[in-house]
């Protein structure tokens, strides 16, 4: 059973920053990829930014050049520094990694005041 923990959200005013964590119960090299979701009120869920095993990262066009994808091998931890944030960076966030199936994390929430 493959457990995923999010962690790191909270209120930033806009320009702020913010660094979520995503907590895997295996071996992060076990999964294809890991990745950053996001899902603002009444939306549906988007790709953020994505990380694959070999290195290779992708980010939705909305945070090229503000949001960074990292990983830390020996604790099973996958990063999101948020830089300059936007109010439309408002969403509940989700880790997600891949191989086979799919795997989630519980969401952690996000919210950028004026």
């Amino acid at each position: 059973q493959v457990q995923l923990v999010d962690s790191g959200g909270g209120l930033v005013q806009a320009g702020g920053s913010l660094r979520l964590s995503c907590s895997a119960s295996r071996s992060i090299f076990t999964f294809n990829g890991m990745g950053w979701y996001r899902q603002a009120p009444g939306k549906q869920r988007e790709l953020v930014a994505t990380l694959t095993t070999g290195g290779t990262t992708t980010y939705a066009d909305s945070v090229k050049g503000r949001f960074t994808i990292s990983r830390d091998n020996a604790k099973n931890t996958v990063y999101l520094q948020m830089n300059s944030l936007k109010l439309e960076d408002t969403a509940v966030y989700y880790c997600k990694a891949w191989y086979l199936s799919d795997y989630w994390g519980q969401g952690t929430q996000v919210t950028v005041s004026s």
